[in-house]
């Protein structure tokens, strides 16, 4: 039951001069961790005036796991699947990121042809992702429909990937110096299959959602992240580029093949949850771009180094390394003592980062627009408790 408490004291000679008239009064309400829209278990404490939030406190901490404390008991190698588990759903591009970590530290070369099927499964990864907050999102606010499109295309990038890599969530599939298997013909025009099934869907995404007045009355003008809070807050992806700022790891700080391939940053300049929506679709055709360009200029060649190396003792250092992940730039921070053992490894995550937006963001909503703004930021818990 909700705890009652009165707002400011009000004494019984001031309450008589208010003659009949109920005593203003707040409370506070939790949502989460078990509440299904906070995707994870993520616990908001809401001090809310009736159903109108006037602060919030996110509690965090119920999955945690500590991968950074295990990354200092195992070597470079046996830390490789802690990677995917700390984002499951950008679980290649985070796999593949600490392999290009490591790898600059060991200034270890990659082959082309490894760099091209990279860039490949990261942009499937990214777009298998947006879709699932594409329809878990419409879902949290009432729309099944457009959950069961998005699952469906998702499928094709699963079983894609799955032919590769032999996983269809959690990927391994990065070694230092290059990948663990090749991928043949199939794999190629499976993905240009998919590339041109996806395109053609698209369409009928606009047609059901963007467009769609019911759901553009839930987001046009609710929970709007404008430039001052992104930048005080540190937050990055879809939601900085909804704010109007085109900032994006891949061409900011170009990493692997990247600056070898055209594609927009999109943006949009309101910063409210039909902002980030508009963000993310336009980035899954941008993925889609940067995908049929490296399908068709993928090289032969070897996937790993011709002497690959066997122990990993990267001289004493530290490095700091950046990508950018489905929900933001994802930067892996590793300290060497010159062991084969990292002395330190902290993750830095975007959702930890746009989620801490939240209490400049929420007071002055309501209880149902908290479900469309925590969806529309696109938060996966197990990122934050890493």
């Amino acid at each position: 039951m909700p705890t009652r408490a009165k707002a400011g004291a009000v004494s019984e000679r001031q309450h008589s001069k208010l003659g009949d008239a109920p005593l203003p009064e707040t409370y506070h309400l939790n949502m989460g961790p078990q509440h299904p829209s906070m995707h994870g278990v993520l616990r908001l404490v809401l001090h809310l005036d009736g159903e109108r939030i006037l602060d919030v406190d996110p509690v965090i901490g119920y999955a945690h796991r500590a991968h950074e404390k295990m990354a200092e008991h195992r070597n470079y190698l046996m830390f490789l699947p802690n990677t995917s588990r700390v984002d499951y759903l950008s679980g290649m591009i985070y796999n593949l990121a600490y392999c290009q970590a490591v790898e600059k530290m060991l200034e270890i070369e990659v082959p082309e042809r490894a760099e091209y099927i990279r860039v490949i499964c990261s942009e499937l990864n990214r777009i298998s992702s947006h879709l699932l907050w594409f329809g878990t999102f419409l879902l949290d606010i009432g729309g099944i429909t457009p959950f069961l499109y998005a699952f469906d295309d998702r499928e094709q990038i699963l079983e894609i990937l799955d032919r590769v890599t032999g996983s269809r969530l959690t990927y391994c599939y990065g070694r230092f110096g290059g990948l663990t298997e090749d991928v043949d013909t199939t794999f190629l025009d499976q993905t240009r299959a998919f590339v041109k099934r996806l395109r053609e869907r698209l369409p009928e995404y606009h047609a059901l959602v963007t467009g769609n007045v019911i759901f553009r009355g839930r987001c046009e003008g609710v929970g709007v992240i404008d430039q001052h809070v992104a930048l005080a807050y540190g937050v990055t992806g879809p939601c900085l580029r909804a704010a109007g700022i085109a900032f994006d790891v891949r061409r900011a700080e170009p990493y692997g093949i990247y600056d070898r391939f055209e594609f927009d940053i999109p943006t949009e300049q309101s910063g409210d949850a039909l902002a980030r929506y508009k963000v993310r679709v336009a980035e899954i055709e941008q993925s889609l771009r940067i995908i049929e360009q490296a399908v068709a200029q993928i090289p032969d060649g070897p996937i790993m180094p011709d002497k690959p190396k066997k122990r990993f003792k990267p001289a004493a250092g530290e490095l700091y390394f950046a990508v950018e992940s489905a929900r933001g730039q994802f930067g892996i921070y590793i300290v060497s003592d010159g062991s084969e053992i990292p002395f330190r490894i902290k993750l830095r995550t975007p959702s930890f980062s746009n989620l801490a937006a939240m209490p400049a963001v929420l007071p002055q909503t309501t209880i149902a627009d908290t479900i469309a703004i925590v969806g529309s930021i696109d938060v996966v818990i197990p990122e934050i408790d890493r």
